[in-house]
């Protein structure tokens, strides 16, 4: 008998803060699995891929399913470690809440704020759990003061733990009728209760049976809005606290909704190859339904005819007929689909499945051991960008180079022992350098008409390039008339004015520009007294695809652009006789210190911005610079100008043909176009 409701839940964390072992205690406390697995021993359920097990990480989201009091949690464990920040991305369109788990011994870390940040401003409803309280070190109360500073003001402690630090820990969950409890629980809630704060501010709050339903009834409202954060502590090795968690999910957490009746909408955010080279997505659905034999595509598209569908249940999967609205299911059938992809109509009211984290800020050049395997390295390396698109793969076909876009050095050799173990490709990667980018310095304008002797394209196209806000992207826009000429030609300009964007003056991507197409024109279809159409005589896509990089080029030169790279945000913990030799060390770095505090009795804090460039190199010399003690915790904040150095201002090779070379560009181009 299926559950009445559903519940998409991710587990989100920092690395090593614990979340595949909770995930593994939910699962054998819900009687899925007869033992518990070890992320040491590679025995876990959701780390299935062998380089998981191997390094005791996750690297892909997994999902799996129990029953819990009348309620399917689809539970979706997500990568802790930066470099693998991408998986989490994609997981975040699916979820109906969260479980944020924050370690009792490490406390909030850097990339512990960078999720919660996202969650909210998500508006998913976020659960804390302090995991290894048990462990030698822990300080649960220390961390719930740090959870309230530097994640969110608004978390409730719903437990107390006694016996931190030993294997007989416990965490002993607190009422209503504890008056510090009631307290700081009407003291929270009241912040968005009006009847609450009045009660409050007027003493009315008793601990009679009324009002304590009361404050339970304030708190489940609130926490499955997102307004509060109630914090449980635990450890998923001992399984102490973990069942006031499992009861709190269905009660805190909002059951995923949608209607099955409606018309479809449905996400994919995952995507893998099955034993036969087939493309297999993971869908949520959050409107209608996704059925076997259904054809998906709009006009003149076909995305594929749905083959089989499976859904997570008890730990496992299920043949259906259809998933649903709310659930989770595995689709087969979609040739073409990618990661990211909406089936159907978009989700009403939500962002997309991308933009939340910050992209790659590194890249690298790969090359085969063997040049002989040039053709397989692609084809593998494609299969990896339809998983994982953020990897960005950039081929310069004049050089013979694939560049690809990363998060970190860890991903680097991730992907490079995936190519070897599953597709018996050796590679090896060039150093990794960082990915700037480029915004318009101004406005700049130009045009090619149709009838100069100097355009060989029958089309016209005027483009005028200006700075958009941060965080825009590219936006293009129209100041001609739609019914100018046909929509295709536009579409084409739109489609090849971003494709062109992806390298700007100095080889960067050129983001938060505003680009608006101001002239136009083409020649209507032509044909010959026997009625064959002539396309030397009439206009074709391809005119306004090889005009338009010239024309833009153009304007974005009189416009100017100014070279930006990443910033990071770092953190810094290590001895104070270390600061001596630290500080220069940072200076050298172009670190900039904007705070400094203390760490215990003898440690110091030192937070700041650095260059990305700059981090690497930080990392490694940090050991040797504190004795071994340091600690640094960094994260990607924004993008900076960069001053012209001795070596002027960085720039990348380009892999296009290269428009801002008019004649070598047009003697491609011509060629291409067949005019």
């Amino acid at each position: 008998m299926e559950s009445a409701t559903t519940l998409n839940l991710g587990i989100v964390a920092h690395v090593d803060a614990g979340k595949t072992s909770l995930t593994e205690r939910l699962l054998y406390e819900a009687d899925v699995i007869d033992a518990m697995g070890s992320v040491d021993d590679g025995s876990t359920q959701t780390d299935t891929l062998a380089l998981e097990r191997q390094r005791g990480i996750t690297i892909k989201s997994a999902v799996v399913s129990f029953p819990l009091e009348g309620t399917t949690v689809n539970l979706i464990d997500t990568p802790g470690h930066p470099d693998f920040i991408a998986e989490v991305e994609r997981s975040l369109s699916v979820l109906d809440g969260a479980v944020l788990v924050v370690s009792a011994v490490e406390g909030v870390q850097a990339q512990t704020r960078v999720l919660m940040r996202t969650l909210r401003r998500l508006g998913i409803p976020v659960l804390i759990f302090v995991n290894k309280i048990d462990r030698l070190g822990a300080r649960p109360d220390e961390v719930l003061r740090r959870i309230g500073e530097r994640l969110h003001p608004a978390v409730i402690g719903m437990a107390r733990v006694t016996g931190a630090g030993t294997r007989q820990t416990r965490a002993v969950p607190l009422a209503e009728d504890d008056p510090g409890f009631r307290a700081r629980l009407a003291e929270v809630l009241a912040e968005h209760d009006d009847g609450l704060l009045a009660a409050y501010v007027e003493d009315r709050l008793g601990d009679g049976p009324a009002d304590r339903a009361r404050l339970r009834r304030a708190l489940a409202e609130q926490s499955r809005q997102g307004l509060v954060h109630p914090v449980f502590f635990g450890s998923a090795v001992t399984g102490a606290g973990v069942d006031q968690l499992r009861a709190a999910l269905p009660r805190l957490l909002p059951a995923a909704r949608g209607d099955a009746d409606g018309p479809l909408s449905a996400s994919v955010f995952k995507v893998e190859r099955g034993p036969a080279g087939e493309r297999v997505a993971y869908v949520r659905v959050f409107s209608g339904a996704l059925r076997t034999r259904q054809r998906l595509g709009g006009p003149g598209q076909d995305a594929g005819r749905v083959t089989a569908v499976r859904v997570f249940s008890r730990g496992g999967q299920e043949r259906r007929d259809a998933v649903t609205a709310g659930e989770i299911g595995r689709v087969w059938g979609l040739p073409e689909v990618r990661t990211g992809d909406t089936l159907g109509k978009p989700r009403p009211g939500f962002p997309g499945a991308g933009g939340h984290f910050a992209p790659p800020t590194l890249e690298t050049v790969v090359e085969p051991a063997d040049p002989a395997q040039r053709h397989e390295m692609h084809a593998a390396l494609r299969q990896l960008a339809e998983q994982d698109p953020l990897i960005n793969l950039r081929q310069d076909d004049v050089r013979q180079e694939v560049y690809l876009s990363l998060y970190g050095e860890v991903q680097k050799e991730v992907i490079q022992q995936t190519l070897e173990r599953e597709y018996g490709v050796a590679v090896t990667f060039r150093a990794t350098t960082v990915i700037c980018v480029e915004r318009p310095a101004g406005t700049g304008e130009a045009v090619e008409w149709e009838d100069d002797d100097a355009n060989p394209f029958l089309a016209t196209v005027g483009l005028r390039v200006e700075p958009g806000p941060p965080g825009s992207g590219v936006r293009f826009r129209l100041g001609v008339e739609l019914g100018s000429m046909p929509y295709a030609f536009f579409r084409a300009t739109e489609e090849t004015v971003r494709e062109t964007l992806r390298e700007g003056l100095h080889g960067w991507k050129v983001i938060d520009c505003v680009v608006t197409m101001t002239a136009s024109g083409y020649s209507a279809r032509q044909s010959h007294a026997h009625a064959v159409f002539d396309k030397a005589m009439s206009s074709v896509a391809g005119d306004f695809r090889y005009l338009t990089p010239l024309v833009l080029m153009d304007a974005l030169r009189r416009a100017g652009t100014r070279v930006h790279e990443p910033v990071h945000r770092f953190r810094i913990e290590a001895p104070e006789e270390s600061l001596g030799g630290l500080l220069p060390v940072l200076g050298r770095a172009r670190a900039v210190v904007l705070g400094r505090g203390k760490q215990g009795a003898a440690g110091a804090v030192l937070e700041g911005d650095v260059p990305a460039a700059e981090v690497h190199g930080l990392r490694q010399a940090l050991p040797s610079l504190t004795g071994g003690e340091g600690v640094m915790e960094s994260v990607f904040d924004r993008y900076e100008p960069v001053a012209g150095g001795p070596g002027g201002v960085p720039a990348r090779r380009r892999t296009d043909h290269n428009p801002l070379d008019r004649v070598a560009y047009l003697r491609v181009a011509r060629r291409l176009v067949g005019r």
